[in-house]
């Protein structure tokens, strides 16, 4: 969304056709896979198997090489970042070298790689660990945002058999949570596909989404109609049907003169009921046009050099509708600012794949641990070759 995989007069790698499944052992439960291979893709060749990826992102169109340069995560609660489910990674390096990295061995780059952005090379192989395809069902309730946490802590966290978890919470008061987790289950299915339907046509979720980003009443319209319509009845599928959804549902009809955007900050759990009423403070006092945003949990980063979760956090999915004219975008870097300092303030940080707002200043104070990548940086990449928006924001190589 900010240039994090290009940069002006520069080359950039469309990966999509290096896409291959490497190894594969059912017992083991491990793919090793060339990295341009999208996460549906390496779902339809699992799933027959009943087996499942362990950690990804909610939308399954995007590259693994993707997922593990931005280190994503998903609604996989009691995870973590994907780095948690990587067994070991090929980086080509500058001088094309092909190193093999893993937790134990080339550690640094293995940590400096993934969530690195390709500022110190290209992960070309990734060998993952997978897990069982089981039946989930869906349970949803409504409550105040402060009985959340209590609510968590008691039947969430540490609970190995709730696979997705996120609690929606609602603009413009920012007080209501609906919660939704996805319990494992003996219950048969009541969806049958294995795998959401990859050439389903969203035009009745654009419509839905113009309603509630442009109508008047339109998050009251999502609040109290929309949802529990959406929400009704009971719900068992699969777990590889939850975690197939497709990013094309998100895609405005249009993006001339106005588009959807997401922010991420990641809070410790104990902050929680301290960051989001400044959160909401400053979306509400900006006329932020907010559509939702989603408290996900996660466990601690084991020691990736530009970590997001240092220790157990909160990550808060802002998802809101702005305008694309220069002014717009010069409103949104002041808000997007004024977030990032609240987050710092209560020891969290922010999400890098979005829009490059932040200073140098909050940058480093965000990622303590960034000077450390760029010393990685200069040693394995010392012509700068692995270039983008965000290192050319932040990173100064040595003349």
């Amino acid at each position: 969304m900010g240039g994090q995989t290009a940069t002006e007069e520069a080359l950039q790698l469309d990966m999509r056709r290096f896409d291959r499944v490497l190894a594969f052992s059912e017992e083991r439960k491990e793919i090793t896979v060339q990295t341009g291979i999208t996460w549906r893709e390496l779902q339809e060749y699992i799933d027959p198997l009943d087996l499942s990826v362990q950690i990804m992102q909610t939308y399954d169109n995007f590259t693994v090489g993707g997922a593990l340069s931005v280190n994503a995560h998903g609604r996989y609660v009691n995870q973590g970042p994907i780095v948690l489910s990587v067994i070991s990674i090929r980086v080509v390096l500058a001088n094309g070298d092909i190193v093999k990295a893993s937790p134990d061995e080339n550690s640094e780059l293995f940590y400096g790689a993934i969530g690195g952005y390709g500022g110190l090379g290209v992960i070309v192989e990734a060998t993952l660990r997978l897990t069982d395809n089981v039946h989930v069902e869906r349970q949803s309730i409504v409550m105040p945002l402060a009985s959340y946490r209590a609510y968590f802590e008691k039947s969430v966290r540490g609970n190995p058999d709730v696979i997705f978890h996120n609690a929606d919470i609602y603009p413009t008061a920012y007080h209501t949570i609906r919660i939704s987790s996805y319990v494992k289950t003996p219950k048969p299915v009541t969806i049958s596909a294995r795998l959401s339907d990859a050439q389903a046509d969203f035009s009745t979720e654009r419509r839905v989404m113009r309603i509630i980003g442009d109508w008047p009443g339109g998050k009251w319209i999502r609040e109290h109609i929309v949802d529990p319509w959406l929400f009704r009845g009971e719900c068992i599928e699969w777990r590889n049907y939850e975690a197939s959804y497709d990013v094309r549902s998100l895609e405005p009809a249009s993006r001339e003169k106005s588009t959807y955007v997401l922010q991420e900050y990641f809070v410790p759990v104990d902050r929680l009921e301290a960051f989001v009423p400044k959160m909401a403070a400053t979306l509400n006092r900006h006329h932020v046009n907010a559509i939702n945003v989603s408290i996900r949990y996660t466990r601690p980063d084991p020691g990736t050099l530009l970590a997001w979760a240092r220790s157990e956090v909160f990550s808060y999915v802002l998802y809101y509708e702005q305008g694309t004219s220069e002014q717009d975008r010069r409103e949104v870097g002041a808000w997007t600012r004024e977030l990032i300092d609240t987050a710092i303030e209560q020891g969290g940080t922010y999400y890098l794949p979005y829009q490059i707002w932040a200073t140098a200043e909050q940058f480093h104070a965000a990622y303590p641990s960034a000077e450390r990548f760029f010393n990685l940086k200069r040693r394995v990449d010392p012509t700068n070759k692995f270039r983008n928006r965000l290192w050319d924001a932040y990173y100064h190589p040595v003349p």
